[in-house]
């Protein structure tokens, strides 16, 4: 299923035929650095890895890391989406690429289309972007897309400090839309929203 298109990508659902590329990519150096060993070795660990932990969220999330491709030929070229982390108050943006496709604008166009998608088709009024804190690459495509920078903090869903990354809606809405604006400081309104946040 098609989930965004750009000038030249493609996001979609990952399936079960795109098991040797996702294996390629967990083997990654920088993905085993930066992000985690999946411990991912063969075509049929990556396509249990598929079903159980990008297509199960599709279906019952509606939203999860997807299929980059690039629209001229059709190769898949990495991964871009939004997940829900366990230990983390908002979704979390992150993508990942081959090394060989690395400083061709392909993770900064993904990850821009990711934030719209987020923003505008699911009505998401928050999210974060993580990164190790030496992995300063990815935090310019952070920054790029417009996210700010929050500085090194220790989270729940990770082990060890991590860069974190936020951007709220400058519009002051929740994540059903409703306005946060606050009546007069010291209303007991306004007091009972501040101490939700």
């Amino acid at each position: 299923m098609d989930v965004s298109r750009t000038a030249r990508l493609r996001l979609r659902w990952f399936r079960q035929s795109d098991a040797a590329f996702v294996r390629g990519l967990l083997n990654e150096p920088a993905w085993i650095e930066h992000i985690y060993d999946a411990q991912v070795r063969t075509d049929e660990q990556a396509a249990a890895w598929i079903r159980e932990r990008l297509e199960a969220r599709y279906w019952l999330l509606g939203f999860g890391f997807w299929a980059v491709e690039r629209l001229e030929d059709g190769e898949l070229l990495g991964l871009a989406g939004v997940i829900q982390r366990e230990g983390l108050p908002h979704p979390d943006i992150g993508y990942g690429f081959p090394a060989r496709f690395w400083g061709q604008g392909y993770a900064r166009e993904a990850a821009a289309a990711t934030f719209d998608y987020c923003r505008q088709v699911l009505g998401m009024r928050h999210l974060l972007g993580t990164t190790a804190p030496e992995n300063e690459p990815s935090g310019r495509v952070l920054l790029a897309i417009g996210m700010t920078d929050e500085g090194l903090q220790q989270t729940e869903a990770h082990e060890g400090l991590s860069r974190v990354y936020a951007w709220h809606d400058p519009e002051g809405r929740d994540d059903a839309g409703r306005s946060r604006r606050c009546a007069p400081a010291g209303t007991p309104r306004c007091a009972a929203r501040r101490g939700r946040r």
